[in-house]
């Protein structure tokens, strides 16, 4: 009897989770990093918080229904043997070293970042590729029940305007394109903080040096802190549908 409630409970687990997989489509190694923002929500993926992704590998893995504030996202160049911490990549670091921290390793921008809120109150997914925090890599968000696709699918650094590139290899070349607001920091109109707080109406995209280039290469991404009124920044998906997910580095 106890045999056949532990396999009834274990059926009802794999039932209220939905299956996602990160695809390296980058002729180079990725380490994809993932945090869940505990304070929202204590669901979490039954997957490492951080692995290194061969080119054109891919790997999947269990999230419940009601994860919730998650984001997964690429770090480049990355080297844990000596300082393992934020410091180890060349963009996209992570307290923790290889497996980020769970509660402070959420990555180090500049980083394109994937982000996911399961079955809202609306019964509804939320998801979108997000360069608030500037960009980093490539990446598209699918799934396989026909909802919108939200993705950043081309290269920003090449075109990158110069005061936002950064930050470089050791060759010197730029691996990323900062947001406005961590290019100046100090810059309230680009960061939405102080008095342009309230909302798009206080903080309007025109503040934001790097919206207009974010936006009109990546139109299904989410460009600036207040972006949900372009109606092509966050994603939705009915709940009910069960949605499974994958992300796709360099699609």
């Amino acid at each position: 009897m106890s045999i056949r409630v532990v396999s009834a409970l274990a059926l009802a687990a794999v039932a209220s989770a939905r299956t996602f997989t990160v695809y390296n489509a980058c002729s180079f190694t990725v380490w994809p990093g993932m945090y869940t923002d505990l304070t929202a929500g204590s669901a979490v993926p039954d997957y490492t918080t951080g692995w290194e992704a061969a080119p054109y590998t891919s790997v999947s893995f269990n999230v419940p229904d009601n994860w919730n504030a998650g984001r997964i996202w690429g770090r480049r160049e990355c080297d844990f043997s000596t300082n393992p911490g934020p410091n180890s990549c060349v963009d996209g670091g992570c307290n923790g070293g290889l497996v980020c921290d769970p509660h402070t390793g959420t990555g180090v921008a500049p980083a394109t970042v994937a982000e996911w809120s399961l079955g809202d109150k609306q019964g509804l997914d939320n998801y979108d590729v997000s360069l608030v925090d500037g960009y980093n890599l490539p990446m598209r968000i699918t799934n396989n029940v026909g909802c919108p696709v939200a993705d950043c699918p081309v290269d920003l650094v090449a075109n990158c305007p110069d005061n936002l590139k950064g930050p470089y290899d050791s060759a010197g070349n730029s691996v990323g394109c900062k947001s406005a607001c961590l290019a100046e920091p100090s810059n309230a109109a680009a960061c939405c903080n102080g008095p342009y707080v309230g909302g798009p109406e206080d903080c309007p995209s025109s503040g934001s040096s790097s919206y207009d280039y974010f936006k009109s290469n990546c139109p299904n991404s989410y460009a600036y802190a207040y972006d949900e009124p372009s109606g092509t920044a966050l994603w939705y998906c009915d709940a009910s549908l069960n949605a499974d997910y994958t992300l796709t580095f360099c699609p």
